[in-house]
């Protein structure tokens, strides 16, 4: 690839935009091994990596070493934690945008990304985007499906073959797509052995063991970084089968492999990086950090998956983070230290002189191998033991300082610089999940209040109907949706009985939610019938185009004659308790939910509710449950309602409510309105 070679790197791609809407695809990949880089063949562009940014924003990203990149990117070095540099050029013609060229090269530490390649890579993108246009111009649409084009790399030249066939370790060359091209005679036997012919096969599916996804790890590193990779693998299948160590040895155009016998089994406790254990779990738990952190919605959640996932990958045994507000450091989590010992640096400013408020202000993380180290920089600090290891992590997101990591180990210890790269990766992903954090506490808070505020603070008390509202917010997720109830004197003798659901959580969910109350109750009291108040309301909402719907139940009643006449968009089938316990489900006939066709029609349905019946009206909250069937929720609703006395009404709602608050994982908010009609005698 032209691209490679004008800047000096060993690797290159090209994504190009796919037919489905925000999605590129890797088109072609020359010098790394297609297999091991699936993961990143697909990219959404609203993704925080440098190929997404590139793409987005139209102009090129350069990573001249590690450190930038985890700076800014810090989901790309925890899942590549090597050292490589990279550069990103948006492929565009005019307004079009057709992708992005990507060259991978080694890292130059400190030294930035100079014009000279900046160039070339500008020149060589700009002319890619004229042929593709060209392409768009004659009526072929260049979008790419379908794996990459990875084209065949040139065939090194081996010499020397005589004086390494005199070696009985196995010598093995590889290029840059992982195909052998050279096998010494030690490795022509080991592939005797297994009746594989080696020559022009990929490594690892000429021998499958090297195949485990454990392994995958080391063959990246040394496709991606100069260094080379050591590593001990069984030949065969656990238990069985002898240790080989492994020596990957990375060069320009390939990789020179060597295998010889391990001695012994490394791994004494039976289980090793190849098999099923504890092994090549803890290879892949920062990983699992990374997938967790995206879940984790609260503070108190990404700490805590800090502590399940953070400390035992890397042997930690104490954690602390620190969240910065007004120029000061609060503890926000603790584990492992003595009590209170943390207490006295809780709210420092950032003129102290402290390593956790030194590594947020410098951006550097700070490794101290023993608590002596720690000691002698920081002379007089106080320590909660005298035997350990700290490591101190600047938690900054897109570049706004978040706060700082302390991670604690019982003894002393190293730490290698794959495992400092990809702790400060792995800082930089918390610190985004913080901060994410912090703008859903802000606007849960926003929406709380809202939600407050518009649902109603009382019903009305009239003679012969007595109601009673109840509100649940959900336990996971954005724990404020639009969920509403309302109870409106429409006349002298009729009461609305309303109820909704608007689709989503949030600030906008409440907020369409009010809307809708408004306007529910405008048309209510304009003297409209049940029908034209949800018809009117219905248009309303397609007017406000807020991209949201809703479901509702709209019930007119005459309080004296029990007369009811409902309207049902979309909303769950309401339910009713007759004087004598029986409960049934209502089938009331029903158009779409609000917000989707300004022409639907809501049919009316007329009922009485006798002297002692009970209407219920609910969301769906409280009768869904994740993998479960509605109708069996629905069903026991009804059961519950049927086995609960009406009076006192409050009681009855508690009961019902009461089921749905105990469940601690409850994905939805949950609206419940009861009205009991007591008889003409009140």
């Amino acid at each position: 690839m032209a691209a490679v070679e004008a800047v000096g790197g060993y690797a290159g791609g090209v994504y190009l935009r796919s037919r489905a809407d925000g999605l590129l695809r890797l088109a072609a990949l020359d010098g790394l091994p297609g297999r091991l880089f699936r993961p990143w063949w697909r990219m959404h562009v609203n993704r925080p990596y440098p190929v997404a940014e590139a793409y987005r924003a139209g102009q090129a990203v350069h990573l001249p070493d590690a450190e930038s990149a985890m700076r800014r990117f810090p989901q790309l070095t925890a899942g590549l934690p090597f050292t490589f540099g990279s550069l990103y050029e948006p492929v565009t013609a005019g307004d079009e945008r057709f992708g992005v060229l990507m060259v991978l090269r080694p890292a130059t530490p400190g030294v930035a990304v100079g014009p000279a390649d900046r160039e070339r890579m500008r020149n060589i993108a700009a002319r890619l985007a004229a042929e593709l246009a060209a392409l768009t111009a004659g009526g072929e649409p260049v979008v790419w499906e379908g794996d990459p084009f990875c084209p065949p790399p040139t065939v090194p030249r081996v010499g020397a073959e005589t004086a390494v066939d005199r070696l009985t370790q196995a010598v093995l060359s590889m290029d840059r797509q992982g195909r052998i091209r050279y096998a010494n005679a030690a490795a022509v036997a080991l592939f005797a052995a297994e009746e594989r012919q080696p020559l022009g096969e990929v490594l690892w599916e000429a021998l499958p063991w090297l195949g485990h996804p454990a392994y995958e790890d080391h063959f990246r590193a040394v496709f991606m970084a100069p260094d080379p990779v050591y590593f001990m693998a069984r030949q065969g299948h656990p238990p069985s089968g002898t240790w080989l160590s492994i020596g990957l040895h990375p060069g320009p155009d390939g990789v020179t492999v060597t295998m010889g016998a391990a001695g012994s089994d490394p791994y004494p406790s039976g289980r090793d990086a190849g098999s099923d254990g504890d092994g090549s779990s803890a290879l892949y738990r920062p990983v699992a950090l990374a997938i967790a952190l995206t879940e984790a919605v609260t503070a108190r959640q990404v700490s805590a998956v800090v502590t399940e996932e953070l400390l035992p990958a890397f042997g930690g045994r104490q954690l602390a983070i620190y969240l910065l507000d007004e120029r000061h450091l609060h503890l926000a989590w603790e584990t492992g230290f003595p009590r209170g010992f943390l207490d006295r640096f809780d709210g420092v400013g950032l003129d102290v002189r402290l390593p956790g408020v030194e590594t947020l202000t410098s951006g550097r993380p700070l490794f101290f191998e023993s608590m002596e180290h720690l000691a002698a920089a920081y002379p007089g600090i106080p320590l909660d033991t005298h035997v350990g290891a700290r490591a101190f992590l600047p938690l900054i997101a897109s570049g706004r300082p978040v706060g700082s990591c302390i991670l604690g180990f019982d003894t002393p210890r190293g730490f290698s610089a794959e495992e400092r790269t990809v702790l400060t990766a792995l800082a930089g992903l918390i610190a985004q999940a913080l901060e994410r954090a912090r703008r859903y506490d802000s606007e849960a808070a926003l929406a709380r209040g809202l939600q407050s505020a518009l649902l109603p603070h009382r019903l009305p008390v009239r003679d012969h109907v007595v109601t009673v509202g109840r509100y649940l917010p959900g336990t996971v997720g954005m724990d404020v949706g639009g969920d509403w109830y309302d109870v409106t004197e429409t006349g002298p003798d009729t009461l609305a009985l309303v109820i909704g659901d608007v689709q989503g959580h949030g600030v906008a969910a409440a907020a369409t939610m009010g809307q809708l109350r408004s306007a529910v109750r405008a048309f209510a009291l304009g003297g409209n019938t049940p029908e034209q108040v949800v018809s009117g309301t219905n248009r309303l909402l397609i007017d406000l185009d807020p991209g949201q719907f809703a479901s509702c139940c709209y019930v007119e009643l005459e309080r004296t004659t029990g007369r009811a006449r409902a309207v049902r968009a979309g909303h769950p089938q309401p339910l009713l308790r007759h004087p004598g316990g029986r409960t049934e489900v209502l089938n009331l006939p029903g158009g779409v939910v609000l917000g989707v066709a300004a022409d639907a029609s809501y049919p009316v349905t007329e009922f009485v509710l006798e002297p002692g019946a009970l209407l219920a009206l609910y969301t769906d909250g409280l009768v869904e449950r994740p993998g479960a069937d509605i109708d069996a929720g629905v069903e026991r609703l009804r059961s519950a309602l049927a086995a609960a006395p009406p009076v006192p009404l409050a009681e009855t709602a508690d009961r019902l409510a009461g089921g749905a608050e105990a469940t601690a994982d409850r994905p939805d908010d949950i609206a419940l309105l009861l009205a009991w009609r007591t008889g003409p005698t009140g």
